[in-house]
This record gives structure tokens, sequence and C-alpha cells, in this order.
């Protein structure tokens, strides 16, 4: 897929790496941005350098934790601009730690992490289906392919994330419906200001490279965009000895405990 001449939706436009997907399609020459996100002033302000520098864009706050609030931004988009060709599911947050959390920070995370990855399939699919094809991008993380050292929440819920665009792919394919999953480790955003944790093993990397590679998967159509290429390795590793691999994440707990 190219995105010129597309119109697309990015969730979690405001900032890191849904700001730079946003910056990004728009120099790419996509016919229209929306950009999406809990902050309305910093989804406002985005589209504003992205109307004034390359291309169309326009902001709409939306709490994505919110099924109807999700629905409203697909149907507007669709009538203000047309038929949205590439939804960006990519809000996301990080809460909680262990399993003695609460109900509601497990409620909380779900329905960002997970559940509105599903809300958006649940009303966008069955519209790109009829008019013959469409494509999802879902942010999970290389969290949702192995699992999140020091947080049960963050792994459950990409991991999660990660199952349903396996899913839709699998299940909607035949209908022209193509989806990709983006799973960076450590990017530079406001989720890793105060250190990228465990997650930064491979390094930090900046929201505009893993924008790059979300172009580049784009145009191949492929299904895991892996920004930190080893991660690819470490589901191979994963696959091959299970057991091995789990005494190796064991150790790595140990060392970023002892850090």
């Amino acid at each position: 897929m190219e995105v010129q001449d597309k119109t697309i939706v990015v969730t979690g436009g405001a900032s890191g790496i849904g700001k730079a997907m946003c910056e990004r399609f728009a120099a790419e020459g996509a016919r229209q941005v929306v950009v999406a996100d809990l902050n309305g002033d910093g989804a406002a302000a985005v589209a504003e350098r992205i109307g004034s520098a390359s291309g169309s864009a326009a902001a709409r706050q939306v709490d994505v934790g919110v099924e109807a609030e999700l629905i409203d931004l697909i149907d507007d988009t669709e009538s203000r601009f047309g038929p949205i060709d590439l939804f960006c599911s990519n809000a996301g947050i990080g809460l909680g730690k262990g399993l003695d959390e609460p109900d509601e920070v497990w409620d909380t995370i779900w329905r960002v992490n997970t559940q509105s990855h599903i809300w958006v399939a649940r009303h966008l699919v069955p519209k790109m289906i009829a008019r013959g094809g469409g494509y999802l991008l879902n942010t999970a993380s290389a969290a949702g392919l192995l699992t999140q050292i020091g947080s049960v929440t963050y792994a459950v819920t990409k991991h999660a994330a990660v199952a349903l665009a396996e899913w839709i792919a699998i299940t909607h394919g035949r209908d022209g419906i193509k989806v990709s999953v983006l799973c960076p480790q450590a990017v530079r955003t406001a989720m890793t200001a105060d250190g990228p944790g465990v997650a930064g093993v491979d390094g930090m990397i900046e929201p505009e490279q893993a924008a790059d590679a979300v172009i580049e998967a784009l145009r191949e159509e492929r299904f895991l965009v892996l920004p930190h290429p080893e991660v690819a390795e470490y589901i191979r590793r994963k696959s091959t000895d299970y057991d091995r691999w789990l005494h190796g994440m064991r150790r790595l707990q140990e060392r970023y405990l002892s850090s």
C-alpha cells in the first residue's frame, strides 16, 4: 500500500509515534490525515502544522477507551472526507505492574490497549469489506510478542492486541482486509520519559524511525512491523525452545531488577 492520496486516521496522533506517523503520511502525500487524540489541543497543533506544511489534516479529540467516541470518529471522518483507507489504532498507555492491581487498573488499560482495537474493527471492518477492502495498522509492542518484564497489565493487553490483529488478518484477508501490527521496543516518547527500562535493551529509537518502519511495512503489506530488527530473532528463539527462552527472560529480569 502506498499512502499517497489515501484518507488516514491515527489515534494517539498528538505525540510520540502517532505524531511521527501523521507527519510522515502527510509528507508521503496522503489526501487527508485525521489526527485523533485525548489531547485535543495537541491534536489540533499537529494538524495545523501538517496542513500548513504539506497536506490536508483535521483534528479530533477522542477518548479511545469509549466505544461511542470511536464510532463517531469513524462516521464523522467518512462523512467529511470519504472512505477511510487506513486506520491506525495507535493510542496506548502503560499502567499497572503486578497481579495485585485492582480491577479498575486492568479495566482502564484493557479498554485503551486492546478493546479500542476491537471497537474500531467491529465498526470499520464491515464497511471496508462492503467497499472491497481496507487497511488496519494496530500499534502493539514487542511486549505483545515476547512479554513485558515488570508489568503484567501491559504484557497481557499487548499480547491480546497482537492476537486480535492476527485473527483479523486470517479471517478477513480473503475480504480484502490488510493488517499490520507495529511492535517496537523502546521509543523516545512520553511513556519512556523516566527511562526505557528493560525495553531499552537494544537501544532507544526515535518516533520518526518507527514511522519509517511503518511506511516500509505498508509498502510491502507485511504483518509484523519491527523497528527493532532484533525482535525477529527473539521470536525465533522463543518458538524454537520455549523453556530456554523463559530461562533467558528470567535472567534478563534479574539483571533489570538488580540494576
